[in-house]
């Protein structure tokens, strides 16, 4: 027998140690079940024909035995998503034959130079073209070593864990690569220009980093980049008008790095592959929405939300070159004029977010068969259809509209939402056309992932908290309680908020929160995971709402501490406290400036400033939070709060 699979089986229990006693086996894929057990320690002289070793996506713990450099046939070696632990053994350089390394998701170390010196004897496996190492566990400084690898490498995946450095500037001599994905990590720097080096580069994704600097005109080079992710950064200045020789590029995401300026390159506007989504959001872009927009003639979704884009909204929008786009949101920006009517006939639409400071509302085509509006904050606002309880516009407007009517804006759509909003109008208009389309297709092996929300279910947060036991209590409030949750099938560590549901004002905290946390995103911000709405195991409402989880608790427990002996675990630095204090203000400009609708936490307190692996704080806790609307003539609107004192002991001092 040369081959073993029994992979996607649910199988469980250990692997039966017979299988070891057959030493001609070339093929093992025993990956995605729930076998655990150890690797043995001479599992290098059990096969000696081995070539591909697949573990992947089980429970096996231990450490990875050194005497796996002695099957000098293997090939494949896939340990991914396992418990093992300890440092990744640097015999590994011994597999001459290596062809694919993927490691993520265990608890496998790297804090120090021992623990990265498997990085600088995989130089030695000349074949190597895969891989992958992170997760929670993983961390230290990203070693300079790691470009000696083979010019062979065609993927390099570093997401997911705790590493820092920069990333070297010799990472151009790769350039083999065709996948560059190093993300969710704490890798800080510029972005190397050798990178433009890397001529067959199909994904690069440099999202979720303190990667900081200009992006380089080098990007330009990669003339067979598919897709460019580098959003959640500090990136800064204009955005380079060579990444408009990206011919072959289908999705762009440069959002949410606030200090990148300048007007959007026309460019960019003129990439003929651009189809998935361009996202520009939450930077600082300045000027006209260049009239090229209307040449994205194959674009899903276009997000140019949160900036500070001026003028009217082109008149090429309404080219019909647009008939692919699903999504438009030009929210948050200073735009002025009317809707263009001709809106109306971008057929595939779904979703419409405006915001310009003086409307006209259309009431054809897209504006004709409303179901669902709202409109708040615009005294400006006339016409539409009756259901708007819109003022009319002056005659000669409507003259005006009338003679631009045609019937080619005519369309049909079954359900359309719309909020006008900015500083002066908040429109959002919620289209569905017809069955909302199915996600996109799938991509390829070894793709980078993108953001979405998890599906957790009750019973798996029941037994991640051990029946929601004491032991793995964080914290309790009135509106109920907090606890570490670790996920069976992840080893993940999360932190679950699970919401008393006596009173109904505890729901409506749920729900505040929710709709709170729906509408932000910034790093200084706890990163909700997902929530859950159910039955409990005793049949009664159960409200939860996970989030990452803060090993180093919150603000209140370090100013504060139970201990009345100074020590390093329990007094903060001068430093550290600085860069807390500088993370609340950060978090605090984002949801008093930028966030649309703007957020009033309203409970900012020690206990709700959460504190990650390398003490930076994160905002957290908006069940009483407020959603600000434009001032109307009735003042701030909100649709959470009543009037009162509100925060609560901490915020608020007792007797108030």
């Amino acid at each position: 027998m040369w081959d073993f699979s029994l992979a996607n089986n649910n199988l469980s229990g250990m692997i039966p140690p017979s299988l070891y006693n057959r030493s001609s086996l070339k093929f093992v894929d025993v990956g995605e079940n729930m076998l655990y057990g150890s690797i043995p320690d001479d599992l290098g002289t059990k096969f000696p024909k081995m070539e591909t070793l697949g573990l992947y996506c089980n429970h096996f713990t231990g450490t990875i035995p050194s005497s796996i450099s002695n099957l000098s046939y293997l090939a494949g070696l896939d340990l991914s998503n396992n418990r093992f632990s300890g440092y990744v053994p640097p015999t590994l350089g011994r597999l001459g034959a290596l062809i694919s390394l993927n490691l993520p998701n265990n608890k496998l170390e790297a804090n120090d130079n021992k623990g990265w010196e498997f990085i600088t004897s995989l130089a030695n496996c000349s074949q190597l073209e895969y891989l992958a190492f992170g997760g929670d566990f993983f961390g230290g400084k990203l070693p300079g070593s790691i470009v000696n690898l083979s010019t062979t490498l065609k993927g390099l995946s570093i997401m997911d864990n705790r590493v820092y450095g920069v990333i070297p500037a010799d990472i151009g001599n790769l350039i083999g690569l065709d996948l560059l994905a190093i993300a969710n990590t704490y890798i800080s720097g510029v972005i190397p220009k050798s990178i433009g080096k890397l001529e067959n580069l199909n994904e690069l994704g440099l999202y979720n980093n303190s990667l900081s600097g200009h992006i380089p005109s080098s990007l330009g080079n990669l003339s067979q980049l598919n897709r460019l992710l580098a959003y959640y950064g500090n990136l800064e200045g204009p955005i380079p008008a060579s990444l408009g020789e990206l011919k072959s590029l289908y999705v762009l995401d440069l959002s949410t790095n606030y200090r990148l300026n300048g007007s959007i390159p026309t460019e960019i506007l003129k990439l003929p592959s651009l189809s998935y989504y361009l996202d520009l959001s939450y930077n600082s872009l300045s000027g006209p929405l260049p009239s090229e927009v209307g040449s994205l003639a194959n674009l899903n979704q276009l997000i140019l939300s949160g900036n500070h884009l001026s003028g009217k909204i082109p008149d090429s929008i309404q080219n019909c070159n647009l008939k692919g786009l699903s999504k438009l949101n030009l929210t948050m920006n200073k735009f002025s004029g009317n809707i263009p009517e001709s809106l109306g006939s971008i057929e595939n639409l779904q979703e419409l977010y405006l915001a310009p400071t003086t409307c006209d509302v259309p009431d054809r085509g897209v504006f004709r068969n409303i179901t669902y509006i709202e409109v708040a904050g615009n005294i400006n606002l006339c016409g539409g259809t009756p259901k708007l309880h819109l003022a009319p516009c002056s005659t000669s407007s409507l003259s005006k509209k009338k003679r631009k009517m045609s019937k080619s804006h005519v369309v049909s759509l079954a359900t359309i939402g719309a909020i006008l909003s900015s500083v002066s109008v908040i429109l959002l208009v919620w289209i569905l056309h017809k069955k909302l389309k199915q996600g996109q297709n799938t991509t390829v092996q070894h793709s980078i992932a993108e953001d979405n929300y998890e599906r957790i279910p009750y019973h798996t947060l029941w037994r991640g908290t051990n029946g929601l036991s004491d032991d793995n209590l964080l914290g309790r409030g009135s509106y109920g309680a907090v606890f570490k949750c670790i996920l069976a099938n992840e080893e993940r560590i999360l932190a679950v908020k699970v919401f008393n549901l006596g009173q109904s004002r505890y729901s409506k905290s749920f729900e505040a929160e929710c709709e709170a946390m729906r509408r932000i995103r910034h790093r200084c911000l706890i990163k909700i995971i997902t929530s859950c709405s159910s039955v409990n195991h005793q049949g009664q409402e159960f409200k939860a709402l996970v989030f990452e989880f803060m090993p180093n608790g919150n603000l209140d427990g370090w100013l504060h501490p139970k201990s009345q002996e100074p020590s390093v675990n329990n007094t903060l630095s001068l430093a550290q406290r600085l860069e807390i204090a500088v993370n609340i203000v950060d978090a605090v400009e984002y949801l008093h400036n930028y966030c649309q609708p703007l957020v009033i936490h309203c409970d900012l307190k020690p206990s709700n400033i959460l504190l990650a692996e390398d003490m930076s704080a994160r905002v957290g806790d908006f069940g009483i939070s407020r959603i600000i609307q434009e001032k109307t003539s009735d003042g701030m609107q909100n649709s959470y709060s009543s009037m009162g004192i509100r925060g609560s002991i901490g915020y608020v001092a007792p007797g108030n």
